[in-house]
């Protein structure tokens, strides 16, 4: 059986080039076995990321409240579980905006590469000014972490994400060139 990408190759006969995606590779373009398998290892680990980060912003949460007042902790756990309902919601409402927006300008190939590389140089602690920024989030810390959650959830959960459908844009404007 001939793979897509014959199938759809110019009269000429030169084969199509399939651009390669970060973590997907060259899978996204058939959407295979082998993609649906990048897929669900990005979400397992996705998954272990966020019980670890659940996990640690509740045990320094717990720590940090421990020293209060019987009264005041359970007033402020209400308001904590309270705002961290509405951060998952938020957080996920936020990634399906961005991919949204994302959809209707797709990265090509080469964009999509350099935003990949652009964010693996930057720094995890910038995000937060340094260490000590932590010590100050604890009191809400469950609730960032319901943030991340959500936003996570959502980016894991799309259809399809907008590096490819920029990259099958860039293969159709380049056969419809050449």
């Amino acid at each position: 059986m001939a793979s897509r990408a014959s199938s759809e190759a110019p009269a000429d006969g030169t084969p199509i080039h399939i651009p390669a995606l970060p973590k997907l590779g060259r899978t996204w373009y058939e959407r295979g076995a082998l993609y649906w398998l990048c897929r669900a290892r990005t979400t397992v680990f996705l998954l272990i990321l966020m019980g670890v980060v659940s996990v640690f912003a509740l045990s320094l949460y717990q720590g940090f409240t421990s020293e209060w007042s019987p009264t005041v902790r359970t007033v402020w756990n209400w308001v904590t579980v309270v705002a961290s309902c509405a951060s998952v919601v938020w957080g996920w409402v936020k990634q399906r905006g961005e991919h949204r927006r994302a959809l209707l300008d797709p990265p090509t190939p080469a964009q999509a590469v350099q935003a990949k590389r652009d964010h693996n140089r930057r720094a995890p602690g910038r995000a937060f000014a340094g260490r000590w920024m932590v010590l100050l989030l604890v009191p809400v810390l469950p609730a960032v972490a319901a943030y991340l959650v959500g936003w996570l959830a959502a980016w894991t959960t799309v259809r399809e994400y907008p590096s490819e459908i920029g990259a099958r844009r860039w293969m159709q404007e380049r056969a419809a060139r050449g």
